[in-house]
């Protein structure tokens, strides 16, 4: 076994109004609580929405604010999201904490894993080089190729740790929608349930993430576990992130506005275009869209009570950094002022009160309930 160490911790702010920041790694290396989700501006969201010199402006307001995790992947585009990221890391690596994804080729209408390690060590090759950088921060494995053993994989991705390309390894869990359509195991209410009021899904949601977690954390340690956790996606409550916790390794919570419903500021039956992933997601049909609304209309009321500039976005991003001192929020952001707003959330405190209020806010809904 490869010697090393991954982990998440707090770090208290240095003064009013800095963002909070959390370590990962053997190196503890520090990130803002809340980072920055790279993928919109160049993939699955609305292209006619994507626009360069915006987007870096918005990394840029994002590193500005203290959102210093950039999180993308070499199959976002494919490639242009790195090559992206690389024209802001050329002036600002100092400032940002890199984190990208290998194992998943994009294709026209199909999506194929390629963890053979011989792939994995040309495409992390191509990631620094569009990225303009000489080390990954964090090299996550996209998905787990079912033709090869993952301890294959991930032994070649310790090998970039040991080569100075990387600094630590992470591994990103399989979504959650399939376990979502397949509903809740059994009768009564379960952990996820109790733990943030929603309907769970099957208790072996995450297992085979788990089991892979398992068999790697054999071969070289793992730093951070990135999956979707929101409040209308909180089924990596009930294994997953008790499983981080209790081993040290870091939580980077995907989609925590979930696909930007929680926002309030999408409209049922206002649409999306066709390369939009919503077009086809179960919860933004018009009818889900208009049954879900309950959900943000709570999120607003929380956020009423917290003033001026509270946001049902700022207590959706509240909720999830108050899961832990070892998750940092990724929220998707395309313009500079939603980066600039999802930055101030890490100073919302909710308490004790309005965490209760959400626990009992409606299960999410999607069209195939």
């Amino acid at each position: 076994m490869i010697s090393g160490i991954g982990y998440f911790g707090v770090r208290p702010r240095e003064g009013y109004g800095e963002l909070e920041r959390r370590t990962i790694g053997a190196a503890a290396l520090e990130v803002g609580a809340i980072g920055l989700g790279c993928m919109p501006m160049s993939w699955a969201y609305s292209s006619s929405q994507q626009r360069g010199d915006r987007s870096l402006r918005t990394v840029h307001t994002a590193l500005d604010a203290g959102s210093t995790l950039l999180d993308t992947a070499d199959m976002y585009g494919p490639f242009t999201n790195e090559l992206l990221i690389g024209r802001v890391l050329r002036q600002r690596r100092h400032d940002a904490f890199v984190s990208t994804k290998v194992g998943l080729l994009a294709g026209d209408q199909h999506v194929v894993a390629n963890g053979r390690p011989g792939y994995v060590k040309r495409a992390c090759d191509a990631s620094l080089r569009r990225l303009q950088t000489d080390v990954i921060d964090l090299y996550q494995l996209h998905r787990a190729d079912p033709e090869v053993p993952v301890e294959e994989t991930w032994g070649a991705m310790a090998e970039l740790v040991s080569a100075g390309k990387v600094r630590a390894l992470g591994l990103c869990a399989v979504g959650a929608r399939a376990a979502r359509r397949a509903g809740p195991a059994g009768g009564g209410r379960s952990g996820a349930e109790r733990a943030g009021g929603k309907r769970a899904a099957p208790a072996d949601l995450y297992e085979q993430t788990i089991r892979q977690l398992e068999r790697v954390q054999q071969v070289f340690p793992v730093s951070a576990v990135q999956a979707e956790l929101s409040v209308w996606s909180p089924e990596a409550l009930v294994r997953l992130l008790p499983w981080c916790t209790a081993r040290g390794v870091g939580f980077l919570a995907a989609m925590p506005l979930g696909n930007g419903f929680l926002t309030g500021t999408l409209t049922p039956g206002q649409g999306f275009e066709p390369d939009d992933v919503r077009a086809r997601h179960p919860r933004f049909t018009a009818e889900m869209m208009a049954a879900n609304q309950p959900i943000v209309a709570g999120l607003r009321r929380i956020a009423e009570r917290h003033g001026p500039g509270a946001t049902p976005a700022g207590v959706a991003l509240a909720w999830v950094l108050a899961q832990g001192p070892h998750v940092v929020a990724v929220p998707g952001a395309k313009r500079e002022e939603w980066a600039a707003q999802n930055a101030g959330a890490a100073s919302l405190r909710l308490s004790p009160y309005d965490l209760a209020e959400i626990a009992q806010l409606p299960p999410a809904r999607g069209s195939w309930d």
